[in-house]
């Protein structure tokens, strides 16, 4: 059991049914957002640094996007409102965006690869949970190293 799910165990309004699939995605948006960073971060190192611009800026706003919504996960007195929903839903967009560019300098740079890979990971997570949680979300869990992305 990881740090997380044991500091949401002790949380006197945790959903016990849920428990588990918010400390998975917790743990997905945390490490989204640093690698995604750390891309961002690899990205400016590059010689045609010019040519990685978007790709730097959709790392930066997928970075932010994933840190907001794990802090507003976290917090679980008044869960799930409309803002957590708004927010998984916008995870959920961030993260393609950023996969799909990372996927096109994957073949040159591997840093971009990885975060390609996290981004689909954090935005498959993101997106069972919100299945979870609403009758308007996708409950089904795909592995996005083996299936198309989300358009």
């Amino acid at each position: 059991m990881g740090t997380i799910e044991t500091m949401l165990r002790r949380h006197p309004r945790i959903d016990e049914h849920h428990l588990r699939d918010f400390a998975e995605t917790l743990d997905a948006l945390t490490s989204c957002a640093e690698v995604c960073s750390a891309c961002a971060d690899a990205c400016l190192a590059e010689e045609q640094v010019a040519k990685l611009r978007t790709c730097i800026s959709l790392n930066l706003d997928c970075a932010e996007v994933c840190g907001a919504t794990a802090r507003l996960l976290v917090r679980q007195t008044e869960m799930p409102g409309p803002v957590v929903h708004a927010q998984l839903h916008a995870c959920v967009v961030a993260c393609q965006a950023c996969a799909d560019e990372c996927e096109s300098h994957a073949g040159m740079h591997d840093h971009c690869r990885i975060c390609a890979e996290t981004c689909h990971r954090c935005q498959e997570q993101c997106n069972y949970l919100l299945g979870e949680i609403s009758a308007s979300g996708t409950a089904e869990r795909v592995d996005p190293l083996e299936s198309p992305p989300l358009s």
